[in-house]
């Protein structure tokens, strides 16, 4: 389950009067909080949280044994990050204030309305999943090493801005809040929703919807499914895929294509994580994880009324930006191997390995369909392929490019003197901006540096020259 929905540790509820434990218990055990635990004696609050530990305390103000601000003295003490809840009479008001002022993080006057205790309840697991996320990014940050790399065993790189995403990732892996995908088209969105799922350690499934080209009646039965009957030809009752994912993960791919009714659905769903299927009288709770991408641009999309201005908020609490592959030129070097091993055991041809001359070539491309795009150079040439080596001409021919000459592209050549450091250097450089077309951030990514180095490298020796 989604632990903020269904916490990790015990909701601990104290009070002395056992109808009220009852009546609140029950409350949150209908609303799917299964991890309840009571105490009617405040002396044994700290032993219980010794033991079990908590999540939220749900803490009564007035109690004989021992007050409720005493309690709450205690836990502040000895677990700060813990959120406390006070509860109290309409004649306590003020004592309730002083207690937010010692570090409650919310206050409810009884008897309890079942949406406030909801509400306040999930904002108070919400503060602490917000904590535990950001003491994560930190260790991350600090550590650089994940913890679970086989969540992203699938994604083949050795870019480091890449290895900081999937920091990143793991860093928000175990909340329930929806993650932001975004890149172009062929980056491979849904190999980072795998992995968000993966690194999340939900057990439930990993279901995905395409967006593009669902109508609202699609879209809705899609996800939430029918009863019999909801609509012509609905023979049979049909399951929904966030009622399949359970507690797993819903990936919603291309989601800047959705019509306006549609967002209006979905906003509601993130918001109050229920839905009713087509036909259905009564809502439907869910305890999925959403992850949502497009390659569009949402900001843009927001601003002129194509998509709604509160969805795209809400969608916006974690967002993952996938660099483009020209920004990563180095990963060909893994990516083209890989690719081409793939691409021979699926065909049934003999191993191939790429050629210096391919990979030059290949390095000055764009793809403007990323992964995706050099995925179907790769298998192309290995379909088309006869004779040893593998011939480049498949890949000049799909790139649009001129095959790389010993005149042209080749190695570097120096005369009979060897040039001083700095004029290897520039020439590097130089070779480097003609292989990458001018493209700096292609020429940048073949030296090694960043384009923000390349740049400030170019403007000191136009200044020396000048």
């Amino acid at each position: 389950m989604a632990d903020i929905v269904n916490p990790r540790l015990p909701i601990v509820i104290v009070d002395d009067e056992e109808e009220v434990l009852a009546s609140e218990s029950n409350i949150l055990l209908a609303h799917g909080f299964t991890n309840v635990l009571t105490i009617q004696d405040p002396r044994s609050v700290m032993e219980v949280l010794a033991e079990r530990g908590a999540d939220l305390v749900l803490l009564d103000l007035s109690m004989p044994e021992m007050s409720g601000k005493e309690v709450l003295s205690r836990v502040r003490d000895q677990y700060p990050d813990l959120p406390v809840i006070i509860v109290t009479g309409d004649a306590e008001i003020t004592s309730a204030v002083d207690c937010m002022r010692m570090g409650a993080v919310d206050y409810m006057v009884k008897a309890i309305e079942q949406n406030r205790l909801i509400s306040g309840v999930e904002r108070a697991l919400e503060i602490r999943e917000l904590k535990r996320t950001f003491g994560n990014l930190r260790d991350r940050i600090l550590d650089q090493t994940l913890q679970r790399p086989e969540a992203f065993s699938s994604i083949v790189t050795k870019d480091r801005r890449m290895h900081a995403m999937f920091l990143f990732i793991e860093s928000i892996a175990r909340t329930r809040e929806t993650v932001f995908v975004s890149g172009e088209t062929g980056v491979g969105k849904e190999l980072v929703a795998e992995a968000i799922h993966l690194a999340s350690e939900r057990t439930d499934p990993f279901v995905r919807v395409n967006s593009a080209g669902l109508d609202d009646q699609m879209f809705s039965d899609s996800l939430f499914g029918h009863r019999r009957g909801a609509f012509t030809g609905a023979m049979d009752a049909r399951k929904g895929l966030v009622t399949i994912a359970g507690s797993g993960t819903v990936f919603l791919d291309e989601i800047g294509d959705l019509s306006m009714s549609s967002q209006v659905k979905l906003l509601q769903l993130l918001e109050r994580r229920e839905y009713y299927p087509l036909g259905a009288d009564l809502p439907r709770r869910t305890e999925a994880r959403f992850v949502v991408a497009t390659h569009r641009d949402l900001r843009t999309m927001t601003e002129s009324g194509e998509f709604r201005k509160d969805l795209y908020y809400r969608l916006s609490t974690h967002s993952v930006q996938i660099p483009p592959l020209r920004e990563r030129a180095g990963d060909l070097d893994l990516l083209v191997p890989y690719l081409l091993d793939k691409a021979c055991k699926d065909l049934g041809r003999e191993p191939l390995q790429p050629t210096k001359e391919i990979l030059a070539l290949l390095r000055n491309y764009d793809f403007p369909g990323n992964v995706r795009e050099l995925r179907s150079l790769v298998y192309d040439a290995v379909a088309r392929h006869a004779g040893d080596p593998l011939s480049i001409d498949t890949f000049v021919e799909a790139t649009g490019q001129s095959r790389p000459t010993d005149e042209g592209r080749g190695a570097i050549r120096f005369e009979e003197r060897l040039p001083t450091i700095r004029e290897a250097i520039n020439q590097l450089i130089d070779e480097s901006l003609e292989r990458a077309s001018g493209n700096q951030s292609a020429a940048a990514a073949s030296l090694g540096i960043t384009p923000q180095a390349l740049s400030r490298r170019l403007i000191r020796r136009r200044k020396v020259d000048s």
